[in-house]
C-alpha cells in the first residue's frame, strides 16, 4: 500500500504578521501574481495541492498550481472579536483574556474557536487523509500547522520524529522553548 505524504506550509508573509495583529481575510504582502507558479516545480510528480478559503492561502497556493482544492477544515482559527487586534493592545487592554486564551486551551474569550476546537477540526481532517496515498500540499496557517503538530504528536511524540540527513529544526528560549520550522520565500518577496 502506497504511503499518505502530507506537506502543510505556511502561507506567505502578511501585513497582520508583520504587525503582530489577529488576521484578517488579507491579501500576501508579496506580489504573488507575477510569481504565479514560480514554485511548482518544488515537489516531484504532481502533488495533490490543497488550500484554505482565505484570500493569502488561495494566493500562495497559486504559487504552486492553478488545479487547487479549497478545504474548509484548513481554514484559520475564528478569532471572533480579535480578528484584525494587534497583540500589543490586547496586552494593555484585555491581558487578563489574553492570558487565559495562551493558557488555556479550551477558553475562547474572544468569541471565536478555542485551540482545542480548532485541533480536533484538524484531527479529524487528518483522519480524512488516512486512506489517501500520494502526496498532498496543503497551504494554510500557523495555528493550523500547531495544531496538526499536536495531533500527530500526542504528546508521546520521541518515535513519532524522523530526522532526515541535512535536517534541521530551530528552537529558540524567549520565557519556554518554542520550535521554529524556517520558511523559504521566492526571491523578491522579503
Amino acid at each position: 500500500m502506497q504511503a499518505t505524504r502530507l506537506t502543510l506550509m505556511c502561507h506567505a508573509r502578511t501585513i497582520a504578521q508583520k504587525l503582530a495583529s489577529f488576521p484578517t481575510n488579507e491579501p500576501l504582502e508579496m506580489n504573488w501574481q507575477s510569481a504565479r507558479g514560480s514554485l511548482s516545480a518544488r515537489y516531484k510528480g504532481s502533488p495533490r495541492l490543497m488550500c484554505a478559503p482565505e484570500l493569502r492561502t488561495r494566493q500562495t497556493a497559486e504559487l504552486f498550481g492553478t488545479t487547487v482544492e479549497i478545504v474548509e477544515a484548513l481554514r484559520d482559527c475564528d478569532f471572533g472579536r480579535w480578528s484584525g487586534a494587534r497583540i500589543n493592545d490586547l496586552q494593555k487592554d484585555q491581558p487578563e483574556q489574553l492570558e487565559r486564551w495562551l493558557t488555556d486551551p479550551d477558553s475562547a474569550p474572544h468569541g471565536g474557536e478555542s485551540v482545542t476546537q480548532v485541533i480536533e477540526r484538524v484531527a479529524a481532517w487528518l483522519a480524512t487523509l488516512e486512506a489517501t496515498p500520494g502526496h498532498v500540499v496543503a497551504m494554510t496557517h500557523p495555528f493550523i500547522i500547531r495544531a496538526a503538530l499536536a495531533t500527530v504528536l500526542q504528546g508521546s511524540a520521541f518515535n513519532l520524529i524522523d530526522v532526515e540527513p541535512l535536517s534541521a529544526i530551530e528552537l529558540r528560549f524567549n520565557g519556554c522553548w518554542r520550535l521554529r520550522l524556517p520558511g523559504s520565500e521566492p526571491e523578491g518577496t522579503r
